[in-house]
C-alpha cells in the first residue's frame, strides 16, 4: 500500500461522516444520561450525557464495538471496516446481531470538556470509559449480557478492561490493535510529546482560550505520521519528496476539527492504564488482532501476554505491501475470515 492510500485509510478512520455498505440497517443515533455517575478522582456529575449508535434490531444478539481515541461511533461505519463486516452473510451480520456502538466518553457527541466545562471537566481514564459503556448497556439499554466486545485501538485496550471489571457480561472479547500492558514505550513518549506540545503553545491560556491553539493541529498530525501508517507505506512515499511536502502542506492547510481540551482529556486518559495485572480474572474467550507492522504494540509483547490467557488466541496480520501498521486493523479484509469462525463457533 503507498503512504497516499495509508492516509486515505485514516481518514476513513477520523472522519465523522457514516459511510456505509449499502445491505446493512441504517445506523440508529441515541442518548442516554447517566445520573450520578462517579467517577475515578471521587468526582461525581450528576447528568453524563452517553451518545450511542444502533444498528439491527433489539431483538438481535447483542454485539458492542469500540472506536478508538479521538474517533467516535460514526468513525467505524466506514466501508473497509462497517461495510466488510455488517453486511448479510458477514461476520457481524446486523440482521442477526444488534450491534452497538457507543461514543466513549469524552468523545464524539457524548460529555466531553468542549461542552462547555472546558478544564473543570472530570479528568476521566479507561476505567471511567469502561464503567459508562456498562452503565449505558445495561441500565440504559436493558442488555444483561453480549455476545462479543470488539475494539479497535483504545477500544482494544478497553476491551481488556471489561473483560476484568465484568467478567460474566461477554461471551468473547476481540481486542484489535492494542495490548494489555501499561502504557510506556514508543506509545506513551509520542502520546506524551504530542500533549506536551498543546500544553505549551501560548495560544492554550491554560485551557481557556478563544480560538484553537495553532499547534493542537501540528501536533495531531505530527502524532499522526509518527505513530500509523507503516514502514513500508512510507518507505514507499520517501522516494518522492515533493508528494511528502504536499501531503504534510495539505494537512496543516485543513480546518482545524479537534477541540484543545478534547485532546488533551483523550490522549492522557490512557496515562495509567494498565491491564496486564488482571489477565486471570477473563473468563470469556479472547481472540486478539494484532498487525506485526503496529508501530505501538510489537509483536513479542503479545506473545508473552497470550500465554496468560485462559481461553485465548493471537492472530497476527503478517505485513504487506498492503497493511499500514497501525491502522491495518480498520480494514477488516485481512481478518474477517477468522473472525466469521469465530463468530460460528460462538453460536453453536
Amino acid at each position: 500500500m503507498t503512504m497516499l492510500r495509508a492516509i486515505a485509510v485514516l481518514a476513513l478512520v477520523l472522519i465523522s461522516g457514516t459511510a456505509r455498505a449499502a445491505d446493512y440497517p441504517a445506523p440508529k443515533e441515541g442518548d442516554w444520561i447517566a445520573r450520578n455517575f462517579k467517577f475515578h478522582t471521587g468526582e461525581v456529575v450528576r447528568e453524563l450525557r452517553l451518545h450511542y449508535t444502533t444498528i439491527g434490531e433489539p431483538s438481535g444478539i447483542p454485539i458492542v464495538v469500540l472506536h478508538g481515541n479521538g474517533g467516535s461511533a460514526a468513525s467505524m461505519l466506514t466501508p473497509a471496516f462497517a461495510g466488510e463486516l455488517f453486511g448479510a452473510g458477514q461476520p457481524l451480520d446486523a440482521t442477526k446481531f444488534y450491534i452497538i456502538l457507543p461514543d466513549a466518553l469524552g468523545h464524539g457527541k457524548s460529555a466531553k470538556p468542549s461542552d462547555g466545562l472546558k478544564t473543570k471537566f472530570p479528568r476521566y481514564n479507561y476505567a471511567d470509559i469502561v464503567d459508562a459503556q456498562y452503565r449505558l448497556l445495561s441500565e440504559g439499554l436493558g442488555v444483561r449480557h453480549v455476545q462479543v466486545i470488539l475494539g479497535n485501538s483504545m477500544g482494544g485496550m478497553q476491551a481488556w478492561l471489561w473483560g476484568q471489571k465484568y467478567p460474566k457480561y461477554m461471551d468473547a472479547l476481540v481486542p484489535m490493535a492494542s495490548q494489555p500492558t501499561a502504557m510506556t514505550s514508543r506509545n506513551w513518549l509520542l502520546q506524551r510529546m504530542m500533549l506536551e506540545i498543546v500544553r505549551n503553545d501560548p495560544g492554550y491560556q491554560n485551557g481557556n482560550y478563544v480560538t484553537q491553539p495553532r499547534l493542537t493541529k501540528v501536533a495531531n498530525v505530527l502524532f499522526g505520521i509518527a505513530a500509523t501508517g507503516g514502514t513500508i507505506g512510507y518507505q514507499s512515499l520517501a522516494s518522492a519528496r515533493e508528494k511528502v511536502d504536499e501531503f504534510v502542506d495539505s494537512q496543516l492547510a485543513a480546518p482545524v476539527t479537534a477541540d484543545a481540551n478534547d485532546l488533551l482529556w483523550q490522549w492522557a486518559s490512557c496515562a495509567d492504564y494498565d491491564a496486564s495485572a488482571g489477565l486471570e480474572k477473563i473468563e470469556a474467550t479472547v481472540f486478539a488482532i494484532n498487525s506485526t507492522d503496529d508501530e505501538r504494540n510489537p509483536p513479542s509483547v503479545m506473545t508473552r501476554v497470550m500465554k496468560q490467557i485462559r481461553n485465548g488466541r493471537l492472530f497476527l496480520i503478517l505485513t504487506t505491501d498492503e497493511t499500514s501498521g497501525h491502522l491495518t486493523t480498520a480494514n477488516a479484509k485481512f481478518y474477517k475470515t477468522v473472525l466469521q469462525r469465530l463468530m460460528n463457533g460462538l453460536t453453536r
